[in-house]
């Protein structure tokens, strides 16, 4: 492929999951745009790759976001306000940025004839009755955040159904792996136990600990993104699970898993469930492997071993 094909917009470029498309995409041979209003990510994640043209823009900036997708291919929507707990307390931000943010790539990308691959999330289900979680379920969402994420889905199947924009809605199962930051109020629980653990502070367990969740490694999530700019006309206008392909682990062994890592023995400080919280998450990935060829290959220690050497090197230097 050439010219367009080959420039891609990462919205939430500068975040987590964002930086490590970016890296992944510049090492693929694209041309890069990145798109981040920076109230989360850092141009520190993106430090190692000069090769990507950062856009500093909020994503409810329609004619921002149009600009920054002019001439791309495809855009990997990864920009969100995230965080079930933040969305109890700050729910209209929360929509407004993830409902009209998707709103704005959209209309973006009917513009310029781009691919979407736009991040969802496993908390649209909320709490079901069976398991695994298969897309076939009625969505039942138990907080803003998750709400805001099943909008954005129906949002990506009506631009598919009304105007043929090739849409596809990738359902996140708590993805991890280096480079995830532990320092913000609303992190995810496996950065904030390793950093627990290697400074010898008591991590934190809301509620009883046996909530489970499907952890998927953040390699693994970028190669769900990048087959997407290959993607089958089955695919448009859907939603795919994207989990880790394994059994669910509890937030007790998780920290046991990770304080072994990390030659530890933590006390850690039991606190309330937090509302919005659901207690068990476990991905049915058979229509991505079917439809989209999405396989997942890191296993849940070999993917913590990484992340907690990865920590280990950062504190290091």
């Amino acid at each position: 492929m050439g010219g367009r094909e080959r420039r891609v917009l990462v919205s939430g470029a500068a975040g987590f999951i964002g930086s490590h498309l970016c890296r992944r995409l510049v090492s693929d041979g694209y041309e890069v745009v990145g798109l981040d209003d920076l109230s989360e990510g850092s141009p520190e994640n993106l430090s190692d790759v000069p090769e990507v043209r950062l856009v500093r823009a909020d994503l409810r900036d329609e004619a921002a976001v149009a600009d920054a997708a002019r001439g791309c291919g495809a855009i990997l929507h990864q920009g969100a306000k995230r965080s079930v707990p933040r969305s109890m307390r700050e729910p209209v931000l929360t929509t407004d940025v993830n409902v009209r943010g998707t709103l704005n790539v959209l209309l973006a990308a009917k513009e310029e004839g781009s691919v979407v691959a736009s991040a969802s999330s496993s908390s649209v289900y909320g709490d079901q009755d069976s398991f695994p979680l298969h897309e076939g379920m009625y969505p039942n969402p138990r907080s803003p955040y998750a709400a805001s994420k099943l909008a954005a889905e129906g949002f990506c199947r009506a631009m598919w159904l009304a105007s043929s924009v090739r849409t596809v809605s990738l359902r996140y199962f708590n993805v991890f792996g280096p480079g995830q930051d532990p320092a913000n109020e609303y992190a995810a629980v496996v950065p904030r136990f390793v950093v627990a653990c290697l400074t010898g502070t008591s991590p934190v367990i809301h509620g009883d600990g046996e909530q489970a969740r499907d952890f998927t490694y953040i390699d693994d999530v970028v190669d769900a993104n990048l087959l997407i700019l290959r993607a089958p006309e089955a695919a448009f206008g859907r939603a795919f699970n994207i989990g880790g392909g394994r059994t669910p682990v509890s937030i007790n062994l998780l920290l046991e898993l990770i304080a072994g890592l990390c030659g530890t023995e933590p006390e850690p400080v039991r606190e309330p469930a937090r509302e919005g919280d659901v207690r068990l998450t476990h991905a049915d990935i058979s229509n991505a492997d079917r439809i989209l060829g999405y396989r997942p290959r890191m296993g849940i220690e070999e993917g913590l071993r990484r992340t907690v050497e990865s920590f280990r090197l950062v504190r290091s230097t």
